[in-house]
């Protein structure tokens, strides 16, 4: 293809941009990245020198000229999995950077990619910013959330893509493409034999997300009204949630105390937390009946754990006091120190403070008591799942969840079930599919193919290294999909007729010599 436009891939990682940009005829001037593996990748699969690289974003002053900008800024200041810090994250000022060299430089248009946690609530004041100081840089921007799955990714992944121009009349004619009909479905990447579903049951379905899903855009399973997941943790419910009550020995009653637990942690009578854990005294407001040897016996299960929950503060000297632990206990209520509270505090979180580390070290000084034990689950973490098992998904299953940089707990089901109504389900599911093992993590080559890159693109040998690597990227077809939209502008000011948004993506990777 004839080239149309520069471009410089800024936070380049493996080269997901790099990839849909030269398939629609750019030429990549130099990119940017510090990750040593990233840039082995990067110049293995591209045939591209060292010298290009641009190095550390911190250190740069100035860009070669070019068209096009591209950044996928890392993310882990807005992200969930982490402790959505914004810019109180050293990590989240490399936006400034980003923005100081888009002014430097003047290229005609940019893509900046970043989580979906940008566009939070909880974020709105910073996002603002980054959209003001993208104004005050001269140009005419927004930001859209899309979910890789409709532009043709075999993935749940959504993300904030900020789009903008330098010239208003080109801003103005950017429409975002419309979401793709027929979409990539899992069964089309894994090599597994899918069974036809019959059965008599008709409930409506709902995804990931909780929300439900026309039949129209169900799987094959689903249109019987099974989902085509299994979830495994004690803090939801549902008939393909599995618990650790589901596959560990356990009489009807103590399944009976789980799930009254289960049923009224989230209640804000017993704290301001998501969830909480409650005490002997709240168990037996709920049942009388209810023994402290009852839950002694859930925690030789390892089903439930004991925490002491608040303490109170005796009289001390300030400075017996680390600057942590005075911290701590500053953010005290009338002489009560609540652990749950502390996760609260925002000046608790930009310090990093180890809560369980402070609390340890106060008591051992003698300068708090505990006064209020409580009872929880073991596994409170969602993502971590159970016993090293989040979900597992049939190959009936549409998509995969996001493929992050720390891998998950993730599988999926070697075979499909045939259940005959949802009660059956997850007991079948337990028998044929958990007790046997029958599932799998997914493979590099599966991990690209979700991401939109080819089969065999070079990576690492170590799973936890080429995960890092293809989690942290973006999805090639979605950027194949914006830069259509981008060229159909006529922002580059092209005399060659722009390829059309209906032109199917193709990896011209895949023919490199490499």
């Amino acid at each position: 293809m004839a080239e149309l436009f520069s471009f410089v891939d800024l936070f380049s990682g493996v080269g997901g941009f790099k990839i849909a940009l030269e398939n629609n005829g750019g030429n990549c001037l130099g990119y940017s990245e510090i990750n040593g593996d990233a840039i082995t990748a990067y110049c293995k699969n591209f045939n591209e020198t060292i010298k290009n690289n641009l190095g550390d974003i911190t250190q740069i002053k100035d860009l070669p000229k070019h068209d096009f900008l591209t950044a996928g800024v890392p993310c882990q200041s807005w992200s969930i999995a982490g402790k959505n810090l914004g810019f109180d994250d050293d990590r989240g000022q490399l936006w400034n950077d980003t923005i100081y060299l888009l002014q430097r430089s003047k290229p005609k248009a940019f893509i900046f990619e970043n989580v979906k946690g940008l566009a939070d609530p909880r974020n709105q004041g910073s996002l603002s910013y980054i959209l003001t100081r993208i104004k005050d840089a001269g140009y005419y921007a927004d930001y859209f959330l899309i979910n890789s799955h409709d532009y043709g990714v075999a993935q749940s992944r959504v993300r904030v893509y900020i789009i903008g121009f330098k010239n208003k009349d080109f801003f103005d004619k950017f429409k975002l493409p419309e979401n793709m009909e027929n979409k990539t479905k899992l069964s089309d990447i894994l090599n597994i034999e899918i069974p036809d579903y019959e059965t008599s049951e008709k409930t409506m379905r709902r995804d990931l997300f909780g929300n439900v899903v026309p039949i129209k855009s169900m799987s094959l399973s689903s249109k019987n009204g099974f989902n085509d997941y299994f979830l495994f943790n004690d803090l939801r419910n549902g008939h393909t949630t599995i618990h650790s009550w589901d596959i560990i020995d356990t009489t009807e009653r103590q399944k009976y105390i789980c799930y009254m637990l289960l049923k009224n942690r989230r209640k804000k009578i017993y704290g301001e937390l998501d969830g909480n854990p409650l005490s002997l005294e709240h168990f037996q407001r709920l049942d009388s009946s209810i023994k402290q040897k009852e839950l002694n016996g859930l925690i030789k299960l390892d089903i439930l754990k004991k925490e002491e929950y608040s303490f109170i503060i005796n009289k001390h000297h300030k400075n017996e006091l680390t600057d942590d632990e005075e911290r701590c206990i500053n953010a005290s209520n009338n002489d009560q120190l609540v652990i749950d509270m502390l996760k609260f505090k925002r000046e608790i979180k930009i310090s990093k403070i180890s809560i369980n580390k402070v609390i340890e070290s106060l008591k051992n000084k003698g300068i708090i008591r505990c006064i209020e034990t409580r009872y929880d689950f073991k596994n409170t973490k969602i993502s971590t799942g159970l016993f090293g098992v989040n979900r597992i998904f049939l190959p009936s299953s549409d998509i995969f969840p996001t493929l992050v940089a720390s891998d998950t707990n993730d599988y999926i089901a070697l075979h499909g079930i045939n259940p005959k109504d949802k009660y059956s389900y997850k007991k079948q599911f337990i028998e044929e599919i958990y007790i046997k093992k029958q599932y799998r993590k997914i493979t590099r080559d599966e991990a690209c193919l979700i991401q939109g890159f080819p089969r065999d693109f070079i990576l690492p040998d170590s799973r936890a290294r080429w995960m890092k690597l293809i989690g942290n990227s973006v999805s090639i077809p979605v950027i194949d999909t914006l830069c259509k939209a981008i060229l159909q502008t006529g922002a580059f000011k092209m005399e060659q007729k722009t390829p059309s948004s209906q032109q199917p993506f193709t990896n011209h990777v895949e023919h490199l010599a490499l």
